[in-house]
């Protein structure tokens, strides 16, 4: 068996998910941390790769011992989490756990994703949101909020959405499904929430991005069919920081609305 992990981090101070020579990372972290628990080294297998800066509330990982597909311990899974905490720095936090078949892939058995991207909608910047939200002081109204939340919906639907990824990357199939794709305001944030089977290099912080030009008046939402349609990344709006950006949710079975 092979035990999934669920984690929640702040990926600011983090060079992503992903281990590298560069800088620290949340799986370096987590293998660090199931090493000290195990006594011996682990494979950790990430459900994405978070860029540098980007966030996790519910993050999916598969443990096992290295070079192995399974993992063998004699600690009962009810203390596995409150244990492995207690060899994780504070913005990185595992909340569940549970044992899965070994044909189970973290990565490859996901059905669909959720993200959410935070933009900080006012004159002043909130010091407790810096690093978690990206910042547009011009006001977006209610009207302005209606624009954008018209073109969210036209974004659903199984679509080429070559137009909202990032040039350079070497993903060959951009073909992706839109469940779900909603802006709703809490407060001083504007809330992009988009679910999808996929998401291509940078295409949540590019489709806010371009969600932000129709709150400017500079897209119209009618404008966006055509713009998805033209599989042209230049006639997309602007790319988002990472600080906005946040995993939400990852289904292992078909979303629900």
């Amino acid at each position: 068996m092979k035990l999934l992990i669920k984690i929640s981090y702040l990926g600011t101070r983090y060079c992503g998910y992903q281990s590298q020579s560069n800088g620290e990372t949340i799986q370096q972290k987590l293998n660090e941390a199931t090493r000290e628990l195990f006594g011996f080294d682990c494979d950790i297998v990430g459900c994405s790769r978070t860029d540098s800066g980007v966030h996790a509330r519910e993050f999916c990982a598969t443990v096992c011992r290295r070079k192995t597909n399974s993992l063998e311990t004699k600690i009962p899974l009810e203390r596995i989490v409150p244990a492995i905490n207690r060899y994780l720095p504070p913005d990185i936090c595992v909340f569940d756990a549970k044992w899965v078949p070994e044909s189970f892939h973290a990565r490859y058995s996901v059905v669909a994703k959720e993200y959410v991207y935070r933009i900080y909608n006012r004159r002043v910047m909130d010091p407790f949101e810096v690093g978690r939200a990206a910042h547009l002081p011009g006001r977006i109204g209610e009207s302005d909020l209606c624009r954008m939340q018209a073109a969210a919906e036209r974004l659903c639907g199984t679509h080429d959405f070559s137009s909202y990824m990032a040039q350079g990357s070497k993903i060959t199939d951009p073909v992706r499904t839109i469940y779900l794709s909603r802006v709703e305001r809490a407060g001083d944030l504007i809330l992009y929430r988009v679910r999808a089977n996929g998401f291509l290099y940078h295409m949540v912080r590019i489709l806010a991005g371009t969600l932000v030009e129709v709150a400017l008046g500079k897209i119209d939402p009618d404008q966006i069919t055509e713009i998805t349609g033209s599989r042209d990344r230049s006639r997309a709006g602007r790319t988002m920081p990472a600080c906005g950006l946040c995993l939400e949710r990852v289904f292992y079975e078909t979303p629900e609305e």
